[in-house]
């Protein structure tokens, strides 16, 4: 069956994200973990990688365009579907040799460098990244390789990756050494014809039966936890957060999983992440539910021994499968004695499974190197562990690590915080600039709106708990059938444009020199959007007459505008009041500037869950609440303090009462 891919959510308050590079094409076959594309948010530049394992069939958004979350951007299906069967026709009956089928495929590509070598760069590995450090190679001078084959990891201060092999052949020259920082563009590897060794030709056929062991070695690792329950905990998700909120379960009671396989979605005051699998196995037990607030380290799944399906209690006749991978390089000049070191070391993983949060590349380090990760110490955030941690233990990264540490120590700004920090805003530092045209005109209009209009600010807390859970039970259908992320923004618009209907004295502008008042005939909201060239304000013209799906789909056709150059002279003229959302980073509240004529404008702060009194039949609790705060600036030479207090008040009563499940139009 096919999988849809959804553009993930990549942090609280992002809703969307921009495609900068597919690192897969149609018709590749892809693992689970594997990277599919780069995304890029106004927060962070990421991989996005494959939740399961299949050949790519479809993709269905292109590089440069700005995705909502939830949106489909790719399908993957099994090996044996239409697009593995023209890559390989011979074997449509056997979908199990499928992955063998489709490493042979690209391996054909290699004639088409023959004659010559290709010269492998370090990659591009996210905006404003230029240089990476080699961490492993995973092939030597010699080693046959497949296109897309891993060759190196390699990490950087955003990310840590594996670097595939653009083309197939075999490795003539290794230009840059493990621990090497190598600049963006610069050659690091040599692959050309397989001739230099004699045993060459017959090379390729390892690598194309490799990925039949890998697939199969995920269901290897359950007999490691036969017999017993695995019990995995809320993992650390950073310095000084000691819960989590479960927002969505990804699997259920009774479903198989594969390590490193999503899980759920967790969301904590930093980050919401997905918490992926420790073990391979059955979900025997699911212990918290959704929405439940769970402490780090307690217990919120069991996994045990896959009984389920049929095909399970197969699976411990495969653990002799990773030895045939230990013996591929085995073939080399390398002593006799070292795979059975290598094959032994898996064993160390029964103790990996109950260790705290770890990436998937820590995880298959300490695995090949046979070490438990219950006894080394993290030096990452929070005493996360860091690959450099377990090479350490290992052995290998003693020597470069003491000369590391000392500059960490010596540098002041070695503990000073990087989140939603722009490392190249640091080449602004002691220079003059000519501001963008944006800026010029930002900076005039605000100096002029508070010199010409009487501003002040009026606070009021709303509680959109009936919103929020509105829009949870709501979310995938409502996708599904108007192709867009239900958001909170839309709630706020609806219920502020029906408020300025409601309330004509603050859709309102004042002329001073004729001492007249205008009340506008129409609603037009402008809603602020950050771009990279500054802050924009496209204008939702006649919003009153908008239903609530017009007006989500409006916001999102207006804030793409805005971030690709797209928006017209219209978009930005005309508006009578103004919406921004100040809790994207996290902002309880602000004190928003309105531009004249306008008269208002309305922030939108960040939702927080807190804890409350409520009333209930006459008494008083304490209860958990979704609450907002929505600062209104206004103008007082057209509204007064009272007015300002009746239009809130308007706004809160409509976003409390929630009575929005109707207007979905499911």
């Amino acid at each position: 069956m096919a999988h849809s891919v959804v553009m993930p959510e990549l942090g609280e308050s992002v809703t969307e994200g921009t495609i900068t590079q597919w690192l897969k094409s149609v018709g590749d076959t892809v693992a689970v973990d594997e990277p599919l594309l780069e995304v890029s948010t106004d927060k962070v530049d990421t991989e996005v990688p494959s939740p399961v394992a299949g050949v790519l069939l479809e993709i269905r958004a292109n590089e440069d365009d700005t995705v909502d979350v939830g949106e489909v951007i790719a399908v993957i299906g099994e090996a044996g579907e239409a697009p593995a069967e023209e890559a390989a026709p011979q074997a449509p009956a056997a979908p199990a040799e499928e992955p063998a089928a489709k490493v042979e495929a690209p391996a054909a590509a290699a004639p088409a460098a023959s004659g010559e070598s290709t010269d492998v760069v370090m990659p591009e590995l996210g905006e404003s990244v230029t240089e990476g450090t080699i961490t492993q190679w995973l092939k030597s001078v010699g080693d046959t390789v497949a296109v897309d084959e891993p060759l190196l990891e390699v990490s950087t201060d955003k990310v840590d990756t594996e670097v595939p092999s653009p083309v197939a052949g075999v490795i003539l020259e290794i230009l840059a050494n493990e621990d090497d920082t190598v600049d963006v563009g610069d050659v690091i590897v040599r692959i050309g014809q397989p001739g230099a060794a004699p045993a060459a030709p017959a090379e390729p056929a390892a690598p194309a039966e490799e990925p039949v062991a890998k697939v199969e070695a995920p269901a290897a690792a359950a007999p490691a936890a036969s017999g017993e329950s695995t019990d995995v905990v809320m993992p650390e998700l950073g310095e000084s957060v000691t819960e989590g909120t479960i927002t969505q379960w990804l699997k259920s009671v009774g479903d198989t999983v594969a390590v490193d396989e999503p899980l759920l979605e967790v969301s904590t005051d930093k980050v919401d992440t997905e918490v992926p699998s420790p073990v391979a196995g059955v979900i025997l037990e699911i212990l918290a539910n959704e929405d439940d607030t769970v402490d780090v380290g307690d217990v919120i799944v069991r996994i045990g021994q896959p009984g389920a399906a049929p095909a399970e209690p197969a699976a411990p006749a495969v653990p002799a499968e990773p030895a045939a991978k230990v013996e591929t390089p085995a073939e080399k000049p390398a002593p006799a004695a070292e795979p059975a070191a290598k094959v032994e070391a898996p064993a160390a993983k029964v103790n990996n499974d109950k260790v705290p949060y770890v990436t998937p590349l820590v995880r298959k380090l300490a695995d090949k190197h046979g070490i438990d990760l219950n006894t080394v110490t993290g030096t990452g955030v929070g005493g996360r562990i860091r690959k450099q941690d377990v090479l350490a233990a290992a052995g290998q990264g003693e020597a470069p690590a003491a000369p590391a540490a000392a500059p960490a120590a010596a540098d002041p700004r070695a503990n000073w915080s990087t989140k939603s920090v722009d490392p190249a805003k640091a080449e602004l530092i002691g220079t003059t600039q000519k501001v963008n045209r944006i800026r010029e005109i930002t900076a005039a209009k605000m100096v002029e709106a508070l010199q010409i209009s009487a501003q002040l600010t009026h606070l009021q807390e709303v509680d959109v708990t009936t919103i929020a859970d509105l829009r949870k039970a709501n979310k995938p259908a409502f996708q599904a059938k108007h192709g867009i992320n239900l958001t909170y923004l839309p709630f706020f618009v609806k219920a502020t444009v029906e408020a300025l209907v409601s309330h004509p004295n603050v859709n309102a502008s004042y002329n001073a020199e004729t001492k007249e008042m205008t009340y506008h005939a129409d609603v037009n909201v402008a809603i602020a959007v950050d771009t990279p060239r500054g802050l924009l304000t496209p204008v939702i013209h006649k919003a009153q007459e908008l239903s609530f799906v017009e007006i989500a789909k409006a916001i999102v056709d207006l804030a793409d505008k805005a971030r690709n150059n797209k928006l017209k002279p219209n978009d930005l003229t005309g508006a009578t009041f103004t919406i921004t959302n100040i809790g994207s980073e996290g902002a309880l509240s602000d004190t928003p500037i309105l531009v004249p004529p306008q008269a208002g404008i309305l922030g939108t702060a960040a939702i927080q869950k807190r804890p409350v009194v409520v009333t209930e039949n006459g008494a008083d609790a304490i209860a958990i609440r979704q609450m907002c705060y929505i600062p209104f600036t206004y103008d007082h030479q057209v509204v007064d303090g009272a007015d300002a207090g009746r239009f809130t008040a308007t706004i809160k009563d409509r976003l409390e009462t929630g009575n929005f499940e109707s207007e979905l139009e499911l």
